[in-house]
């Protein structure tokens, strides 16, 4: 009895002690997790802001869907490989894609829903409501927002697209600044990317009350999401649209147009080809041939996912004399009145003769950019010095990058004695002849598209470099919730416009316009042999319409050798451009991969673009992709007008 009095004590004792850790010392743990088992918050997701173009037209919106999502509070302790094949065959999701998903949980912190399907059809909710109560009582049906995005990717290097945040950038700082957690969707390209914190909206969240099934019986707590601001551009779709059009009618379908605003750096057109779909992205649990098109995107070798106008980098061929009768004007290795240098045919530097596309015997720079005349430039290019052409890089920032609102712009290679010796190590001295070649758009020179047409646009007004951009105004959003509730009121968002923006983010040393010095005289001289170009039986008369002043400059790009400029190795076709002549405003730079000569192919494309451009201008209904593309090149049938001279 002694032995079984002392065993009961113990027991009792040893209940007792647990029962107070159960009770008194974790008592509120407990109480938390038994709440949590009948409470539950369930995330509404905040709709990110609407993407409009300058005149209110749609480019990106966010519409509602229906998507299975699974609560991995209700997966603790099972197996989540147990899922995949009854969810594969009954939503019709990739097994391959699920395990993906599934693999990728086990690696990270818990969070209370995921997507598993998004745009359920009625089958698919059916059959979750059919399974729900007892086969899988981890899933129900939402219906959350999902971003849509213009059909034939019509602007989709601009626009970008969202996607879920991925285990790297969680590990970056200025992602965990922001708060945000796996599962969360954020731009991940493009202005998407870029305007991601306007655009994000702040979630909210109900908090129901749920059975032992899971099934929802009573909601106590409603706060509701924050939508994202939206966002104003500066693109004009019917402008984008023309150009998007020349680009895909081009004999390769390959290459760039951007046009711009010189007097404000607005961008009204930026086109890069070939395009993609950035729809197929914005799918968070992708089918088979969802990721085999994005595979397939990634391996196509003419590299439609990459943003030409800001990261491919192009010898610029003639269109680089621009610059370079400027800075030669400005420098004073020529001047207005003393501006004649011999063409010669070419030019001898030692054993190498370096030739010139025609004889132009003494021209002055005027008739040197209207003839587009390298032995002109090569004599030019040998006044200067390098050192005068690296001057002329740093007055237009060649050399940097121009700070356009896009991610993963690429700053242009730019000649100079420490980049020759990176480019052609086996011989690394800067001689005469790497001036001469500098001196023309090739051998030393890559630049970016946006880099050259901010700078052509900088000569257009006379020296001010605007940093070329697309955001125009971010609207305001208004407040949400109630003020007394800390936890759920949001406050309102106030509108900002792009200058704001810049003042915010920028770098201080970076003033936007930079200004260089043009004088008056040397500017109008330039601007007259531009204006030549197109007017005045130039290299550029394809551009022309009468009636109009189109002032630009063709230039034409080796990529290889002569005599293995075949094929897919042909010269590149470039033309830059601005309009009117004196009094600019818009500036265009068309750029055709691999076809020729830039006034056979990039200036009749410029020529399709103005057109359209100038029936806009005069209120005249846009005109259809297709229309333009049939004019084949016909006058637009305005009336013939003086033109208006220079000041």
């Amino acid at each position: 009895m002694r032995v079984i009095q002392v065993v009961v004590v113990v027991l009792l004792a040893a209940l007792g002690t647990r029962l107070y850790f159960l009770q008194v010392v974790n008592g509120a743990y407990y109480a938390e997790k038994a709440e949590n088992q009948r409470v539950r918050r369930l995330t509404i997701p905040a709709q990110r802001g609407t993407i409009f173009d300058r005149n209110m037209k749609i480019l990106v919106d966010s519409r509602p869907t229906y998507n299975v999502i699974l609560s991995r509070e209700e997966m603790k302790g099972r197996d989540y490989g147990a899922l995949v094949a009854p969810l594969s065959e009954g939503l019709g999701v990739d097994e391959e894609a699920l395990r993906e998903r599934f693999d990728e949980l086990a690696r990270q912190p818990a969070f209370e829903s995921i997507i598993i399907k998004q745009n359920a059809t009625p089958a698919d909710i059916a059959w979750v409501e059919t399974h729900q109560g007892i086969d899988h009582p981890e899933l129900r049906i939402e219906q959350q927002p999902q971003r849509h995005y213009l059909d034939n990717g019509v602007l989709a290097h601009v626009l970008g697209y969202v996607g879920e945040i991925n285990p790297k950038q969680l590990e970056r700082d200025e992602y965990k600044k922001k708060g945000l957690k796996p599962g969360d969707i954020i731009g991940q390209e493009g202005i998407e990317a870029t305007y991601d914190e306007y655009l994000r909206g702040i979630d909210g969240y109900r908090e129901v009350i749920v059975d032992s099934r899971g099934q929802i019986q009573d909601t106590i707590k409603t706060v509701e999401p924050q939508p994202g601001q939206d966002l104003v551009t500066t693109i004009d779709l019917d402008m984008q649209l023309v150009a998007e059009e020349q680009l895909r009618n081009s004999p390769n379908g390959r290459g760039v147009m951007i046009a711009l605003d010189p007097n404000s750096g607005e961008i009204l057109v930026l086109a890069s080809a070939p395009t993609f779909d950035p729809n197929l992205f914005s799918q968070n649990v992708k089918t088979k041939e969802v990721r085999q098109q994005i595979a397939a995107l990634f391996r196509d070798p003419t590299h439609p996912m990459v943003n030409r106008a800001i990261s491919g980098r192009y010898p610029p061929g003639s269109t680089w004399k621009i610059p370079m009768a400027t800075a030669g004007l400005e420098q004073g290795a020529i001047t207005v009145k003393n501006s004649r240098l011999v063409c010669g045919g070419g030019i001898q530097i030692g054993n190498k003769f370096t030739r010139c596309m025609g004889s132009h015997g003494s021209p002055d720079i005027v008739t040197a950019i209207r003839v587009s005349c390298d032995g002109y430039f090569y004599r030019l290019g040998l006044k200067m010095g390098v050192g005068g052409i690296m001057k002329m890089v740093d007055m237009f920032d060649i050399n940097k990058r121009t700070g356009i609102d896009l991610p993963h712009e690429l700053i242009s290679w730019t000649p100079s004695p420490d980049f020759k010796k990176r480019f052609n190590p086996h011989d690394p001295e800067w001689r005469d002849i790497d001036t001469v070649y500098a001196s023309f758009g090739q051998v030393y020179d890559f630049v970016t598209p946006i880099a050259l047409v901010r700078t052509i646009a900088g000569v257009a007004v006379g020296g001010k470099l605007y940093v070329p951009h697309l955001l125009k105004e971010v609207k305001q959003t208004v407040a949400v919730g109630d003020p007394a509730d800390a936890e759920s009121f949001r406050r309102a968002r106030p509108a900002k416009t792009f200058d704001e923006v810049y003042a915010e983010r920028s770098d201080p040393s970076r003033p936007n316009p930079k200004v260089v010095h043009i004088s008056d005289e040397n500017h109008q001289t330039v601007v007259e042999g531009m204006w030549q170009v197109v007017n005045n039986g130039g290299t550029g008369t394809a551009v022309k319409i009468d009636g109009e002043d189109i002032a630009g400059k063709t230039g034409t790009a080796q990529v290889v050798s002569l005599g293995k400029d075949v094929g897919q190795n042909k010269d590149h076709s470039w033309f830059v451009s601005y309009a009117p002549a004196f009094h600019p405003k818009i500036a265009t730079v068309a750029l055709i991969e691999n076809v020729g000569f830039g006034g056979k192919f990039a200036a009749p494309a410029t020529r399709q673009f103005y057109e359209a451009y100038l029936r806009k201008q005069r209120g005249e209904p846009a005109q259809a992709p297709e229309q333009i593309a049939q004019n084949g090149g016909q006058k637009s049938g305005a009336k013939s007008q003086p033109k208006p001279r220079r000041n």
